[in-house]
Formats: structure tokens, sequence, C-alpha cells
């Protein structure tokens, strides 16, 4: 994939569409290299095209764009007149891609360390390089969980993007994830006299939750993200896990999420936090690697999305500092497979979710494979990707499928996903609301 990002160029809404060759065809306009957005109709042509709800391609395959939306989709579409066709050859066209779970303010490397030694403004721009090869690598949308620090500052990368200032993908933003007094990702292994900050807004009690809620959403959060268990731990092979939020006080903050027209998504690894968190009726519950029989009950019935984030655990399996630690991340890694096979039978509805910021930007297609890989069928796992979340994200409708009216996130990937999910891995064409990006 850095061979793939490198290669591309961005080209913003104000840029000018140029190197089309013409071509007396049908009456059209053949562009191979158009750049940025594009003025008046365009017609993709590609060898697939993937319907997702039914799971299926469709051979040949062409999407008719005009302006920031689709306009129609089938094996052949009508080619206005004066309109402009980009073939792409053997590929399979796709909707964008969705990453329900990255961290644009992280990246590889000791993570505490980024939160305390790098500064606010230089992980803004360090972050909007992320958000640009996120969207290079196909994901055209994100949620994105937490700056770990860095407050409201995912707010402005999302509305630069909004503007057309900086590439990336759309996003729901959570500013700082939410966490108790020595919770999951508060300061506890520095000198309590140096005073070091957490990582997340401190909220102790139901009121606390709200009031943070409510100044997050003055900042412009979408959602709110709350750690729910931590710190984790493998005991005679099964986890545990201690909870922060009792049932009761994330109900207070699910309550005061729709008082806001928005949700509640929680980090929450087992029980009994997944178990709390499905009782209160969060939206997703993030990592979910252990989950009762109730909880998944509840969940089926409330509608809440588990989102594993397997790409997280298996880099962290083969990157850590000391054979033991790796050691015990692939123990962790082992039981959570052993468990998703175990949800994945229970009829679980999930979304795709990376945990992407760890590890680097614009690789985290790999979520995907891991889920075909430890149990479900690519058809599945594209659907939990576009489907559920868009859903998810608050975009249903809107993304997520190529059909009319939709907009016009469009991506193309070498191979067809259905019979090998790593197509999705190969990128090699990318557009977002209209706009494309190219190599």
């Amino acid at each position: 994939m850095p061979g793939f990002r490198n290669g591309f160029a961005f080209f913003s809404r104000a840029g000018v569409c140029a190197g089309f060759a013409l071509s007396l065809m049908h009456g059209i306009a053949v562009a191979q290299a158009p750049t940025g957005p594009v003025s008046g109709p365009l017609v993709l042509h590609a060898a697939r095209l993937l319907d997702v709800r039914g799971g299926t391609v469709i051979e040949p395959g062409e999407v008719l764009v005009e302006g920031e939306r689709i306009r129609a989709v089938g094996k052949s579409v009508d080619h206005p007149q004066g309109a402009r066709l980009i073939d792409l050859g053997g590929t399979t066209l796709m909707p964008g891609l969705i990453d329900a779970h990255v961290h644009l303010f992280l990246h590889p490397g000791a993570e505490d360390l980024q939160t305390v030694e790098e500064s606010v403004p230089w992980r803004v721009i360090l972050a909007e390089q992320a958000a640009k090869a996120d969207l290079l690598g196909g994901f055209t949308a994100e949620r994105d969980m937490g700056t770990e620090g860095a407050g409201s500052a995912d707010s402005s990368i999302r509305n630069a993007i909004d503007k057309g200032m900086i590439p990336g993908p759309r996003l729901r933003v959570s500013g700082n994830a939410i966490d108790i007094l020595g919770g999951h990702e508060d300061a506890n292994r520095y000198n309590p006299a140096q005073h070091v900050l957490s990582n997340a807004d401190y909220a102790n009690s139901a009121e606390q939750l709200v009031e943070v809620m409510r100044e997050q959403h003055k900042e412009g959060s979408d959602f709110a993200k709350i750690y729910e268990t931590g710190k984790d731990r493998m005991v005679d092979g099964v986890l545990r896990t201690g909870y922060q939020y009792t049932a009761d006080q994330l109900r207070a903050a699910v309550t005061e999420a729709k008082r806001l027209d928005t949700v509640v998504a929680v980090h929450a690894m087992g029980e009994p936090g997944t178990l709390y968190a499905a009782q209160a009726g969060v939206a997703s519950i993030d990592h979910a690697t252990q989950l009762s029989d109730e909880t998944i009950r509840l969940m089926k019935e409330k509608g809440i999305f588990a989102v594993p984030t397997f790409a997280i655990f298996e880099y962290f399996s083969k990157h850590r500092e000391s054979q033991d630690q790796a050691a015990a991340e692939s123990e962790m890694l082992e039981y959570k497979i052993k468990e998703f096979k175990k949800q994945v039978a229970a009829g679980v509805q999930f979304a795709v979710g990376s945990d992407v910021g760890p590890f680097p930007h614009g690789t985290q297609a790999r979520e995907l494979e891991l889920m075909v890989q430890y149990g479900m069928k690519p058809a599945a796992v594209l659907q939990a990707d576009l489907i559920n979340g868009a859903k998810l994200l608050g975009w249903e409708g809107q993304i997520g499928e190529l059909k009319a009216g939709f907009l016009a996130d469009v991506i193309a990937v070498e191979g067809n996903p259905l019979e090998d999910i790593s197509a999705t891995t190969r990128v090699s064409f990318v557009m977002k609301g209209g706009v494309v990006l190219h190599k």
C-alpha cells in the first residue's frame, strides 16, 4: 500500500479538470485520468460492479455520476451527450470502504508518549496526513474514536475536509474519549507528582458524563466515545477486564445522546462491561472480545453493532517491546478469535473497524481479510463494512452502496472481493463525492 499511496495525486474541488482524451465513440469524451471535480456527467466502466446488498457482482458494470451523486448503475448506463468515460479495465467497482474505528491522531510508536511529547498542532498535521492516507487506501468514510488527548481538534480536521481544504474521508468525530479517574486511558504509569494528564476527559458519575458530553458537543463532537472496560488480562485462558461505569450511568449517557440527536459508542472488551453497555442501549460495542449469551441477546434485540478490531490485535501480537508482551497479545488474539466464531454463529451484527493509528494509516483493509479468515463469508464482511457501517455512522441511504441518488463514493479494486477479500487491499481508483483521485 505505501507505493500505491505515493503514486496518487489529489486535486481539491477548486482544481481544474484536464487531461481528457477525446473520442467520437458513442459521442462521448473518454477520460483515462481526469483530475479533481468533473464538470458534467461522468461514466465509470469496469469488468465488474459489486452489488453489496445482494452479495453478487454485475459483469460488466457502469456508474453514471453527475456532480457529487450517482445517477444510474448497471451493466450499462445511459451515456449522456458530452459525458466523459473512465474505463477501469478488469477491476471491480464498489462503494468506498468504511472504517468505524480509527484514530487519526495516533501513529505507530509509543502511544502514551505521543500524547505527552507531541504538541497538539503537530498532531493535527499528522492527523491531516493520516486522513489523506486512509482516503487513498479506499476509505471514504470513517468514525474517529478519540483524539487521545487532543481534545476537539478532530472537529477541525472534519471541517477542513468538508470544506474541501484538505483530502480525507467523511468523518464522524468524538473529540476526546471519556474515562474515569484512574481508568483505561488515564496516565496511570507515570510519576503522580508530575500530574501527567489523561488521554481522555474525566467523568466519575452520571452527572459528570452528561456535563462532559455537553461540553464536547459544544466543541463539535458528532457522538460520544466512552471507555467502559480495562485493564485487560488473561487468567487461566479467560479474559478478565474491570468495568468503569454501571449500566445506569451508561443509560444516562445514552439518554443525553438522544437529546443531542447522537449516539454513544463504547470501548468494551468483556464482561460485565459489555453487558452493561448492551443494557444501556449504546450504538456499538467496540473490541467486543467477550460477549455473554445475555449480552448477545440484548445486542440483537436493540440493534447494537459489535466492532471487533482484529487488525490492531494482530499488529500488537507482532510489534511489542518484549517477547513476553507479544506472547500476551497473541494469547489475547487467540481467545478473541475463538469468541468471535461463537458470535458469528450466534448472529451478532457486526460493523468493521480496525483501530488504525497505532499501525500505519491506509493499510486497514487488513481488517476485512481477518474477519473472513476468522469465520465470516466475504459477502457478509462487505455488508458489515458498507451497509452496517453506513447505518452506524448515520449515513444510511447516502453511502455504502452504488445506487442512484447515493453520494458518489466509488472505488475500484483489482480482483473480485466476493471471491478474494484481499482485493480490498488493492485499490486502484478512488472517487469521493464525485471528486476523482488517481495515480
